[in-house]
């Protein structure tokens, strides 16, 4: 199960930008406006990762489709009203411990 989560989060992170040119992005720097554009990379790709983060952080391996989307929304939501602010804020401000 850890391995079949692991493959398909590499999968879907790499599978997506392959015909892209590589790049590095630093996460910390990202905006709430930038997220909601797409300015950066494709907001579904970014929330996707986000997730992985904060997830690995909490060595949780169990993905509840529901919540992610549920998170999702919420973290959009509130991106809507606070676009200037640093995206690892607004994550911390709308989803607190939940995240």
């Amino acid at each position: 199960m850890k391995l079949s989560f692991i493959l398909l989060v590499l999968i879907s992170v790499f599978g997506i930008s392959a015909g892209r040119a590589q790049q590095t992005i630093d996460v910390a720097k990202i905006t709430c406006d930038q997220f909601l554009a797409g300015r950066v990379t494709d907001s579904r790709t970014l929330s996707i990762w986000l997730s992985g983060y904060y997830n690995g952080t909490r060595h949780n391996t169990a993905v509840d489709v529901s919540a992610f989307q549920k998170h999702s929304t919420d973290l959009m939501d509130y991106c809507i009203s606070h676009p200037d602010m640093n995206l690892m804020e607004a994550i911390t401000n709308a989803l607190g411990a939940k995240k």
